[in-house]
């Protein structure tokens, strides 16, 4: 087996959660450079948060920063090409829906190196969604394709996409995995809300869809303000601009059983997706997170990439009805046995397998 030289790419926090099993794994064997685009600046991604969960700091940190969809990936795309030129990589590895995974594709595409994508074969089928347009285009532009299940393969094999596909697991939960325990032994996010395991529901809310729609952003506030239990809601700094400039925040901050706290890190966030009897969430990953760690999910969109959760009962699609959410959070029927969705938590071992296996040009 030669030594690979791979370029990964990612934009934000969530995806160098998903990357950090598979550079684990990668550094073994090959060599890796890893490319920050700063397409979201997160107070949280300081030394702190490579230090705690091991994560090697960016070779590259491109500094690209907000802005609309084109600007934005018209930016990476320029800088990304540079990168590529200079560093001459075996394989481009992108992670997810982002502007960056697209950017970084479309470079891939038209430059020597292979692609390869993490996370292939998802659909939400809402083309209003930048993700399901940015995920599309990846898996058709990618010559190596890493799905997280049985059905994201078959996703891609109804696009005419069969070569080069591989069934690997879904590598959020390698990382889930090795966060828990420590999450348990380190953090002290209970202790600090006087929180009980089990007692609480958590909540998160960020997609511009629900934060940008003041009728949707209504429903969310009602309906978690309806829960019996404590409701725990780290508040995305999106989302705090859109309760304020809407008339909301008060409503929300004013409901007695409503614990409005800073965002939060990622040890501590896993201790209380870990901990909670239940979490309202638009998010993907946190979808998947839930499952993994065997908390039941009531989603906020109408529509998820996640279907087998739900297929499997243990996450419920709400939208932003205050009735639906108010249902879900008080729903206490037993939830079925879970089924093995998204392998064993060795997917960072067969994508670098497969990664090293593939015949390069």
């Amino acid at each position: 087996m030669s030594r690979l030289k791979v370029l990964s790419v990612v934009g934000a926090r969530p995806q160098f959660i998903k990357a950090f099993p598979v550079s684990d794994a990668l550094r073994r064997d090959h060599d890796e450079v890893l490319v920050h685009t700063g397409q979201h600046y997160d107070e949280s991604m300081s030394g702190v948060f490579f230090d705690e969960l091991d994560i090697p700091e960016p070779d590259y940190n491109l500094g690209v920063g907000s802005g609309g969809h084109a600007a934005q990936t018209a930016e990476m795309m320029t800088r990304l090409d540079a990168v590529v030129a200079d560093e001459e990589p075996d394989v481009v590895l992108v992670y997810g829906d982002t502007n960056s995974t697209l950017a970084a594709a479309l470079v891939a595409s038209k430059r020597e190196p292979a692609l390869a994508h993490v996370e292939a074969g998802l659909r939400s089928h809402n083309w209003e969604m930048p993700e399901e347009v940015n995920r599309v285009l990846t898996d058709h532009c990618s010559d190596l394709l890493f799905a997280p299940s049985e059905s994201a393969a078959e996703t891609l094999a109804a696009e005419g996409i069969r070569d080069g596909v591989s069934v690997t697991g879904d590598v959020q939960y390698d990382a889930v995995l090795r966060v828990r325990e420590a999450a348990r032994e380190r953090s002290s996010i209970l202790a600090d809300l006087d929180l009980r395991d089990g007692e609480y529901v958590l909540a998160t809310v960020h997609r511009a869809a629900n934060t940008d729609d003041y009728d949707r952003l209504e429903g969310i506030v009602e309906g978690l303000a309806s829960s019996e239990l404590p409701v725990v809601f780290p508040v995305h700094p999106r989302t705090e601009g859109a309760l304020e400039a809407s008339g909301l925040w008060s409503r929300l901050a004013d409901a007695e059983n409503v614990v409005l706290v800073e965002p939060v890190g990622y040890l501590d966030f896993v201790r209380l997706l870990d901990g909670a009897e239940r979490v309202a969430t638009d998010s993907g990953g946190v979808q998947k997170e839930a499952f993994y760690l065997d908390t039941r999910c009531l989603t906020l969109r109408d529509e998820t990439e996640w279907t087998e959760t739900v297929d499997a009962g243990w996450n419920t699609l709400v939208g932003a009805d205050a009735t639906a959410i108010r249902a879900a959070l008080a729903d206490d029927d037993p939830l079925p046995e879970k089924p093995s969705l998204y392998g064993d938590g060795s997917a960072a071992e067969r994508i670098v397998a497969a990664l090293s296996e593939y015949e390069y040009a």
